[in-house]
């Protein structure tokens, strides 16, 4: 006699099969541990090949934490320091000068750049390591500030979030991460993150970016004290807005780790969890082009396992990421392009190197589109 659970998966595999959208409650339904999650992962491989083929995405990149001294005390962050903390940090010109020439030298196309909101420091601090990372080196990506920062910025200067964004981009920033998505509904973003930008904030910044010609990413933090209803909530209204703008390039969803935060007390997700979450992602996010497994989060096991349940995309090298080994994670601080390639061929895939925006790059001096060279790297 076949279950309930098992008809409803008929049910949507054939929706899928089909390329029709899946609604909230069979999104919801897909949580349950009754439904199998090969399965599941067989069926977002199919969405993915269908969307990427065998591509297996990776980029050259850098990270950049300008400070940890943050006005904010989110019960999941281990990265942040208050003003008086020894381990408070605000880095100077010539060391942020000097990490772009580090990216540079490193052969990175991109700058990731998030950090903490130092009670300190004026606006134009943060607009300053724009201008001078840009006007140093303008072969650099510079993908900053998450929308809980420009909704600081904006504190700070009593201006529009078009204004700070129009700003910004003129000095050099070329996209924004998906960072400071948490979990969107109020149930869990009042316990986790009550004080910082809230849900009408986040998406209102990525609308204004979207029609200022910059492109961004998504997130979201699974984990913690969230739910199926949740985390299916989450994603809906990130495809919502999807629709609305088309200007979401990739999602990622990032595995909460508790390791030296005031919720320690609660496990990490499991990897069956993060391939679920991985694999249900991909199948409600019809309209995102890219699913990327953050391997600094995920492992390396994990993340290369990723690859055949919806993920595209294992991200970069990852040169001096903080934020996540602050809390934790046991990954190594940076891979080698050999290691990701070796990882990417191994889960059966084609590494391919991109920029940030999705465009092939050679190393012969150019980057690639659909074949044909479309910019001098």
């Amino acid at each position: 006699m076949i279950s309930a659970v098992q008809r409803s998966l008929d049910s949507i595999r054939e929706k899928v099969v089909c390329g029709e959208r899946l609604s909230s409650k069979e999104s919801e339904s897909l949580w349950d541990d009754s439904v199998d999650l090969h399965e599941l992962g067989e069926l977002a491989n199919l969405v993915r090949e269908r969307k990427n083929g065998d591509a297996g995405y990776y980029n050259i990149n850098t990270h950049l934490n300008p400070t940890n001294v943050c006005v904010y005390r989110c019960s999941f962050c281990a990265f942040r320091a208050d003003l008086r903390d020894d381990r408070g940090y605000w880095m100077t010109d010539e060391q942020i000068l000097q990490r772009g020439q580090e990216a540079v030298d490193a052969g990175s196309t991109e700058m990731h750049i998030v950090g903490g909101l130092h009670h300190q420091k004026k606006y134009d601090a943060y607009l300053n390591i724009i201008q001078i990372l840009h006007e140093t080196y303008p072969s650099l990506h510079l993908k900053a500030w998450t929308p809980v920062e420009i909704n600081w910025f904006c504190h700070l200067t009593k201006r529009s979030i078009k204004d700070i964004l129009s700003e910004m981009k003129s000095a050099g920033l070329g996209s924004l991460p998906g960072g400071g998505a948490e979990i969107f509904h109020p149930e869990v973003r009042s316990k986790i993150c009550e004080h910082k930008a809230d849900t009408k904030e986040w998406f209102e910044i990525h609308r204004i970016a979207h029609s200022l010609g910059l492109r961004s990413n998504a997130t979201m933090l699974y984990g913690s004290l969230e739910n199926a209803y949740h985390r299916t909530d989450h994603l809906i209204r990130l495809r919502d807005l999807q629709d609305e703008t088309g200007g979401f390039q990739t999602f990622i969803p990032l595995a909460f780790h508790p390791d030296n935060t005031r919720l320690s007390h609660i496990p990490k997700p499991s990897a069956a969890m993060s391939l679920r979450t991985m694999a249900i992602s991909r199948l409600v996010l019809d309209n995102f082009d890219h699913m990327k497994a953050y391997w600094i989060m995920l492992g390396l096991g994990t993340a290369q396992t990723a690859l055949a349940y919806g993920a595209d995309d294992i991200d970069g090298t990852v040169r001096h990421e903080l934020i996540y080994h602050d809390a934790g994670a046991e990954t190594p601080e940076i891979l080698t392009v050999d290691k990701i390639k070796n990882l990417i061929r191994e889960a059966g895939r084609e590494p391919i190197e991109r920029d940030t925006l999705y465009r092939r790059v050679d190393r012969n001096g150019h980057l690639w589109e659909s074949g044909e060279a479309i910019v001098t790297a």
